[in-house]
């Protein structure tokens, strides 16, 4: 697996303006918090009181990633993550996809209006997991120093 801070720099590349910080900063947070919800939805299993869904089998791939990545910094994702499920589970469907439309809607705002550029998943789908943890971390130029440091 690619070092975080790497993976930081070429995120941080494609999101060099104050806009598409602010935009990024709105818009990641009300997908991460929709898509759980929706995928909360879609129970994969049930039996004898457990269920298993497709938002906890994301929950608890991308906190391995993340854990992997820098362990303190993913535990802190993963918390997030599981506060996000479970609020996301509560909205109504509707809210979720509403959120989710305005969420992508914010991104490319910040694109095409403030960056002129594509987004960096386009390029790299790691970016997907990289997009959250870069706005946890903080965005800027400490996003691209040693996340250990701070």
């Amino acid at each position: 697996m690619r070092d975080l801070n790497a993976l930081f720099a070429d995120y941080s590349e494609c999101h060099r303006t104050a806009g598409n910080k602010l935009f990024h900063r709105l818009g990641i947070p009300l997908i991460v918090l929709s898509l759980l919800g929706m995928l909360a939805r879609v129970t994969l299993f049930r039996a004898d009181g457990f269920s298993l869904d497709l938002g906890i089998v994301l929950l608890v791939a991308s906190a391995i990633f993340y854990v992997a990545l820098d362990w303190k910094l993913g535990a802190a994702m993963t918390a997030v993550t599981a506060a996000f499920y479970l609020a996301g589970r509560a909205l109504p469907m509707w809210l979720n996809v509403a959120l989710f439309v305005l969420g992508w809607i914010f991104q490319f705002i910040g694109h095409a209006v403030y960056e002129k550029n594509s987004p960096a998943f386009a390029r790299n789908l790691v970016h997907l997991l990289i997009g959250p943890l870069w706005i946890l971390k903080g965005m800027g130029p400490s996003a691209r120093t040693n996340p250990a440091a701070h």
